[in-house]
């Protein structure tokens, strides 16, 4: 057996081959089929490099080519993908109440973890609405920005968030996004007493969201559940209806996590 100590760290000796193939992959998060033209220009590699690449990339599964000689992700990612969500406890304890509360609110429910400076979205489940909104599984978005995000943030250990705070620039991505740092944490800081985060046209325009805690057996915030929607269903009268059960909803889905209610979940 090879010597562990032995095999090259990555950040020291990468393997070129290696990160040049996963930056052919990465152009498919932005695009659902590309040429090898296409993957010449975005990558700026010599064709040479791209068709070699390609053709292991192929063999291995993980790019298909259609009959007009387009190629897409092969179905291994979704193997993969698979067996992460379905190996996120998180996942698994949280998609029975989110079921319900989608069921009840009749709006889409997100569940995010935190992934550095951002969210991500693990779980999303839909409503039968004829206009939807643009969010999938695996969708990114910055801390500071949507309200399933900045209530993670808003429960980030108090030194943590502010490092957060004084090294991000606040950027401006829907109409409603919040740029001014001192408002940000007023912002925060109302999160944290009341339980809950509300946010407007911050990450699309015209649509809203309600984003609440999830916190694990240690009092820790470890995700995000949130009901998201058009803005005009977010109207002042129903809000207090659909703050309790998201609020009910995010308890639940602690508490089986191994949450006990004496821990102090404001951070």
């Amino acid at each position: 057996m090879e010597d562990f100590m032995s095999i090259p760290t990555v950040s020291n000796h990468k393997n070129k081959t290696v990160v040049r193939s996963m930056d052919l992959l990465h152009l498919f998060l932005h695009h659902e089929q590309l040429t090898i033209s296409d993957m010449v220009k975005l990558s700026n590699m010599p064709k040479t490099t791209v068709h070699r690449m390609i053709g292991s990339l192929e063999d291995m599964g993980l790019l298909e080519k259609d009959h007009e000689g387009k190629y897409k992700l092969g179905l291994l990612f979704l193997q993969f993908g698979h067996l992460v969500s379905e190996r996120l406890d998180i996942r698994k304890s949280a998609l029975p109440i989110m079921h319900k509360l989608s069921s009840d609110v009749k709006e889409a429910v997100h569940l995010a973890i935190r992934n550095g400076n951002e969210a991500v979205y693990i779980e999303k489940l839909d409503t039968d609405h004829p206009v939807r909104l643009f969010t999938k599984i695996g969708r990114r978005a910055p801390l500071y920005a949507g309200a399933s995000s900045r209530i993670i943030l808003a429960h980030l250990e108090a030194e943590e968030r502010e490092h957060y705070l004084n090294t991000i620039e606040l950027e401006p991505i829907g109409e409603g996004t919040i740029t001014n740092k001192e408002q940000l944490r007023n912002i925060l800081s109302h999160s944290r007493e009341v339980g809950y985060s509300f946010s407007r046209a911050e990450l699309e325009n015209y649509t809203a969201e309600l984003g609440a805690p999830i916190f694990d057996y240690s009092g820790k915030i470890i995700a995000a559940i949130s009901i998201a929607g058009l803005e005009i269903k977010f109207e002042e009268q129903h809000l207090p209806e659909l703050i309790q059960k998201l609020k009910q909803a995010a308890l639940e889905i602690s508490l089986q996590l191994g949450f006990q209610l004496s821990h102090n979940g404001n951070r």
